[in-house]
């Protein structure tokens, strides 16, 4: 039962930086590949409806920790308090400026709520590099800020900015904003698995201690009961997602 929530846990962890990784990469570049207001509108509508779903990856991520690793879930919170903080501003801050963007007229309002995107996913980024850093370091005291984990997460930075950039080429194809190239489906996959990439790493080097951490055996087969079952429900929204929004005409409600 441990093996199964390691593997819950490491497909949730994966999925959620192959899926919001290019949200947080696009995010990142919307200043650069946006140059005119309506060049954003654009961008931010072509991955604004897949935001709240990627984003269930996360939340669910969060309870399987706590439910399945709660010993664990304590040692990550306390050993990573300051980039927790600064993760979950970051994501107020991005998701704020996503929904407030459009709420009023005027170029400084839009330009002032697209720098927040811009700013808060670049936070995004940059706190989850290092986290992931310090995880495979053994969460070390006092080495969170230290050039090992701002390296980390340049490295993130960067796979999530390449991941952004190329699923506005897929989403785009034509636009300006992307220089008018077109990426495939498989380039998308592939710039997925290079923003995967660092979680995947960071989850099979430390596999024996994740398993160390977990619950007891009785509250692991309860877990796998109630949870479970959910897992084709997540995966059916998901691909509705796809489905609906993944080609075709850009939504302008954001």
């Amino acid at each position: 039962m441990e093996i199964l929530w390691f593997g819950t846990l490491a497909v949730l962890l994966i999925g959620y930086f192959a899926l919001e990784g290019f949200d947080i990469g696009l995010g990142m570049l919307l200043p650069v590949l946006g140059r005119t207001p309506a060049a954003r509108d654009r961008l931010v509508g072509a991955m604004g409806p897949f935001v709240l779903a990627n984003e269930v990856w996360l939340v669910a991520l969060a309870g399987a920790l706590f439910g399945a690793f709660p010993t664990l879930e304590g040692k990550v919170i306390s050993g990573l308090y300051p980039l927790v903080v600064a993760l979950l501003l970051s994501w107020i801050l991005r998701d704020a400026g996503l929904w407030f963007r459009r709420r009023l007229g005027g170029a400084a309002w839009r330009s002032l709520w697209d720098w927040t995107v811009c700013l808060g996913s670049a936070g995004l980024a940059l706190t989850w590099g290092m986290a992931l850093t310090a995880m495979l370091r053994g969460l070390p005291s006092g080495a969170l800020f230290d050039p090992l984990g701002i390296a980390g997460g340049v490295v993130v930075v960067a796979a999530f900015a390449f991941h952004g950039w190329t699923f506005a080429a897929w989403r785009l194809p034509g636009e300006p904003a992307v220089g008018g190239r077109r990426r495939s489906s498989p380039a998308l996959l592939g710039s997925a698995c290079v923003a995967a990439a660092p979680a995947a790493v960071v989850v099979a080097a430390s596999a024996s201690p994740i398993l160390d951490h977990a619950a007891p055996a009785a509250t692991l087969t309860v877990l796998s009961v109630i949870v479970l079952p959910c897992a084709p429900i997540m995966v059916g929204a998901q691909l509705w997602i796809w489905r609906t929004f993944g080609r075709g005409t850009v939504p302008t409600f954001f």
